[in-house]
């Protein structure tokens, strides 16, 4: 059996989107997935798109989703250069092209803008150029002269307008296409750099890819890649088209969505290991319905026959608790050190940060979520008397005000802040008194937070916070309760 062969081919035209970083995890996995290559091709030919850095942004990507590529610009694997345009330079696809024009698989066409515009045509919404193969019927002497002159051309392929053309998909099965769709696409621009179509069939040949991963809304190409790959004789290879992703009114996932690509959703506090993750669902799902998987996982499980050809929809939601799920699974160690940034934004005092870190881990499904639930650390917020009042608890204002009366003496005399301490004294305040458990906390709670809603307990707040703090926010209710 031949060794699996499979390529990302990234244009850099900024960051990477979703899209694209699907594109190169199914690649990625389809070729480890049976112990082959994973080449990383750099697709430069439309110079007007390039950005400045995206190269680097492609790089950062992969290393930090682990899709470690086995060849490509920087690891040469002897079928290189693996940039597009170096291989332009070297005069590759023109070389490859003038082959198909002998084959009378190609030719020349030098027809000019004007004569281009009176052959548009609308389909389906759409202004585009259908080609009624002028060029087709000069002859040889008519082609060298107008080359002689240097008249500007393109070169495109010969495409039959009759009949039909059948291909097969390996997720969409057996596709059939009239013949009269397939206008004579150009292959060389007038530019002399060759179209994205076109250079791909000759690279992956020329790189021995076996398997291409690419978005759906290429399938309707695919007759036109095929007739390339049979004019040259060369073997076509097996398709992998990925179905769409939506966003949740499922219309396609826009750059404008704020969360279209990876480094979007990094700077938003999500995991790399949760979206390489959340990624990998998109469209593809194993037989016993496992959602959490490791990278090591995906490559072992992952069969792209289970791909679906309905569209994916990026469900946010999903995504925030796959993180969550992550977010827990995570040493204290490394959480604390992505978190710290996040919480020292909220709070300047000198409090334990670690262990405000410690209470905040399990209840997080993003980094950011994090100030909200310590901003009272920093500075009790406005809260209302109402709060006081928890039928569950029995509490409310009255109540309130009567156990932070009793207890504020007690407090003022403890002198272990210790969440430990705090509890037993607060237990055997309970056990004199006979008041619930709950009847006391609440009250407490409430007076040392302003929050209904807090990461831990009274006693372990009050440890964070310390006695001089504590005891102030507990006098500062008293009053308000008095009022």
């Amino acid at each position: 059996m031949k060794k699996v062969r499979t390529r990302f081919a990234p244009s850099p035209t900024g960051r990477m989107h979703v899209g694209n970083l699907r594109t190169a995890l199914y690649a990625f996995l389809i070729a480890k997935h049976e112990g082959g290559d994973f080449l990383l091709r750099i697709e430069d030919t439309d110079q007007e798109r390039f950005v400045e850095g995206a190269l680097e942004i492609i790089y950062r990507t992969l290393a930090k989703t682990g899709l470690v590529h086995d060849e490509g610009p920087d690891k040469d694997g002897g079928v290189g250069p693996y940039v597009q345009s170096e291989r332009h330079e070297q005069g590759l696809y023109l070389k490859y092209a003038k082959q198909l024009v002998e084959k009378k698989e190609a030719y020349y066409c030098f027809c000019d803008k004007e004569r281009l515009e009176s052959l548009k045509q609308e389909v389906a919404g759409k202004e585009i150029v259908v080609y009624d193969k002028h060029c087709l019927s000069l002859s040889k002497e008519d082609v060298e002269a107008n080359l002689e002159k240097g008249i500007p051309y393109v070169i495109r392929q010969n495409n039959p307008s009759e009949g039909t053309t059948t291909f097969q998909d390996d997720i969409y099965g057996e596709i059939t296409v009239d013949n009269a769709e397939l206008d004579d696409m150009i292959l060389i621009k007038s530019d002399g750099y060759p179209t994205y179509n076109f250079a791909n069939v000759v690279d992956d040949h020329l790189m021995g890819i076996t398997h291409v991963v690419r978005g759906n809304e290429y399938l309707s190409s695919s007759p036109k890649y095929n007739r390339l790959y049979e004019a040259f004789g060369w073997e076509v290879p097996t398709y992998v088209h990925c179905p769409l992703i939506t966003n949740e009114e499922h219309k396609k996932l826009s750059k404008r969505s704020g969360h279209s690509s990876y480094e979007d959703l990094i700077e938003q506090g999500f995991l790399t290991e949760a979206v390489v993750n959340f990624v990998a669902l998109l469209g593809w799902s194993p037989e016993d319905n496992q959602e959490i998987f490791s990278l090591q996982e995906l490559i072992e499980k992952f069969d792209y026959h289970h791909m679906s050809k309905a569209p994916a929809v990026f469900d946010v939601v999903k995504l925030k608790w796959m993180n969550g799920e992550y977010i827990k699974a995570m040493e204290m160690e490394q959480f604390y050190e992505m978190a710290k940034p996040y919480i020292e934004k909220v709070i300047t005092k000198d409090y334990d940060l670690k262990k405000i870190a410690g209470m905040v881990k399990t209840r997080i499904e993003i980094f950011p979520d994090i100030a909200d639930l310590i901003d009272f650390f920093e500075e009790i917020p406005e809260y209302d008397k109402a709060m006081y009042t928890h039928k569950k608890m029995k509490t409310n204002a009255d109540t309130s005000l009567e156990v932070l009366k009793e207890m504020l003496p007690i407090l003022e005399a403890q002198e272990d802040y210790s969440n430990d301490a705090l509890y037993d004294v607060l237990l055997k305040f309970t056990e004199r008194t006979g008041y619930k458990n709950g009847y006391v906390m609440w009250p407490i709670r409430t007076a040392v937070s302003g929050k209904q809603m807090t990461p831990a307990g009274a006693t372990e707040i009050m440890e964070v916070i310390g006695k001089d703090e504590s005891i102030k926010r507990i006098k500062a209710a008293i009053e308000k309760l008095s009022d």
